[in-house]
């Protein structure tokens, strides 16, 4: 397999479950097994799958310092059980840390987990901890994997405490949509945990061991899209309350009491943010019960983003300032040249100020400044007075030799006045959404967040399907002159078509669609004028054609003709 020169970026999956033939301190060739924790998942309540037999093939005799295709040198086990283990090793060759999960030829999982980690490394979604190599020789198989060195799990994030709301939704937000991805193309992960979920230090979430890590346990699911879906409803339950959500500890966290069933998030924490709490309970399996029992439950991940895209943006905390310290007097006062500084801590008796003027000096002082005041008004005033008497005959002038029409006055145009945006949902013409969870990042005054298309084989004009946009929700109807749009790609060549329209939903064709005005811009701002101004409640924002560009890890992009709205106004 061609490997990746993706920079190395992810934690080996050291969920560290212990199986019969890896209990309490087995001896390994470099030292003791590293199993980190143990994994007290329930078969009935997480996994809902069963193991396949790893068969009587032993673990390879690997230690500290073996080489693999003489260029992974091993240094650390971090998992060893079932007959594979799980290393941090280096890359001598691009000179990085890499993750390597290694098993024999002959173990009873050793196809599957080649099939997955094949199929997992064609994904290419940055997303997900990528497979840079699969590899079978000298009697071992073995999986390269990226190492993120600056990521932390969601399991020692939990360890302090629960995540505020707005990290709970990035991370549902962010772990749904990528799992949805996942599952169009046949993928599924079976093994969604808190170990598995990472945060980067920018903030964004990555998920590793897509199915590569239930081919290594033997975990296999009749209904891999159901269990995904409750997987991602766990994680975010144990995100709003720091507990697991059935009756079982796992992951460091302490499961629910006993004999009380599945209860909301926000019955078993105050504060717990209402539309996020029945996310978790629309997700998790039970029984079709939800918070309020008035929402359907979500049984894959594209109902469940779609779920998330219907709810009310949460926006980040306000970033908190600290008070500036008081004012601290500093030692130099007037006539303190040459004497000793005071003792610290020693309160200063402050100089009293200097008497007024009272001698006959004073007096005519204060008598001189005073008629220098009194002679400055009056000429001031008579300037003044001078200055109006002639404007005013310049307008008689110009009243007497000006001629009327009718007595018609002309009016200043009125400068356009912004519309705010109430609302708005991802439009799909044809085929799948793009990202529709991330529309109102178009509207939140951030620059730095956006909505983006998908990347695209063929460009600029899209040849798929006939477009892609997002209808925007005015609040009512609105006399709209033109929308102003802030994009993230620049290049040869962005087009945006301006749509009317009677609802946000995207039953309503183009072609009963009244068009306002089009703009083509191969910059990365873009403005569309409405030449004769249109009243509508929902208006469309179009893309027909996307200029080419690379490589975008920070935005989960690859390269390819696509485009990313990060602000939209109008104005009217």
């Amino acid at each position: 397999m061609a490997e990746r020169s993706t920079a190395a970026v992810d934690v080996a999956d050291s969920s560290g479950e212990q199986s019969l033939t890896a209990q309490a301190d087995q001896s390994t060739a470099d030292g003791v097994a590293k199993n980190r924790e143990r994994d007290t998942e329930h078969d009935d309540a997480q996994e809902s799958a069963e193991a396949d037999d790893p068969g009587k093939a032993s673990p390879p005799e690997l230690h500290s310092g073996h080489k693999l295709a003489r260029r992974y040198r091993l240094e650390e086990c971090v998992t060893r059980l079932d007959g594979f283990s799980s290393w941090r090793a280096v890359d001598e060759k691009l000179r990085r840390a890499v993750g390597i999960h290694v098993l024999p030829a002959d173990h009873a999982r050793a196809r599957s987990v080649l099939a997955a980690a094949r199929s997992s490394a064609l994904l290419g979604d940055p997303r997900f901890v990528q497979v840079l190599d699969a590899v079978e020789e000298n009697d071992l198989v073995y999986v390269v994997h990226e190492w993120l060195p600056d990521a932390t799990e969601l399991t020692a994030l939990l360890a302090s405490g629960p995540l505020e709301a707005y990290d709970a939704y990035q991370m549902v937000s962010q772990v749904s949509s990528a799992m949805a991805s996942a599952h169009r193309e046949g993928l599924a992960h079976l093994r969604l945990n808190p170990n598995a979920v990472l945060r980067t230090s920018t903030g964004q979430w990555r998920i590793r061991g897509l199915a590569v890590n239930a081919a290594l346990r033997g975990i296999k699911s009749d209904t891999p899209q159901r269990t995904d879906t409750e997987a991602i409803g766990a994680l975010l339950y144990a995100a709003l309350t720091q507990r697991w959500p059935y009756e079982t500890d796992a992951y460091g966290l302490s499961g629910l009491p006993k004999d009380i069933g599945l209860i909301p998030p926000d019955q078993v924490r105050a504060g717990v943010h209402r539309g996020l709490s029945e996310l978790a309970m629309r997700a998790l399996a039970n029984d079709g019960a939800t918070a309020s029992r008035h929402e359907s439950p979500c049984t894959t991940p594209e109902e469940l983003v779609k779920a998330i895209g219907e709810m009310p943006r949460i926006r980040p905390p306000e970033p908190a300032f600290t008070a500036p310290p008081e004012y601290q007097r500093t030692t130099y006062q007037q006539g303190s040249y040459g004497r000793p500084a005071p003792h610290p801590g020693v309160t200063q008796p402050v100089a009293p100020p200097p008497p007024p003027l009272q001698s006959r000096t004073g007096k005519a002082l204060k008598w001189a400044v005073s008629a220098l005041l009194i002679a400055a008004l009056g000429l001031g005033s008579w300037q003044l007075a001078d200055a109006l008497l002639e404007q005013g005959g310049k307008a008689d002038d110009q009243n007497q030799t000006q001629t009327t029409d009718g007595n018609d006055k002309s009016k200043r145009p009125q400068a356009p006045k912004p519309i705010a945006i109430q609302g708005a949902q991802e439009y799909v013409a044809e085929g799948d959404a793009q990202h529709p969870a991330d529309v109102g990042k178009t509207y939140d005054g951030d620059t730095s967040t956006g909505w983006r298309t998908n990347s695209y084989l063929d460009g600029p004009k899209i040849v798929i399907k006939p477009g892609v946009g997002i209808v925007y929700d005015l609040g009512s109807a609105k006399e709209v002159s033109a929308a102003q749009l802030s994009l993230r790609y620049g290049g040869d060549h962005t087009t945006i078509e301006l749509y009317a329209t009677d609802s946000l939903s995207s039953t309503t064709p183009l072609s009963s669609m009244k068009n306002l005005g089009t703009a083509t811009t191969s910059s990365t701002s873009a403005k569309v004028t409405v030449d004769k101004p249109v009243k509508s409640r929902y208006v469309l924002v179009w893309l027909t054609a996307l200029p080419y560009s690379g490589d975008d890890p920070a935005n989960y992009s690859n390269p390819g003709y696509k485009q990313a709205i990060t602000e939209v106004k109008f104005t009217g």
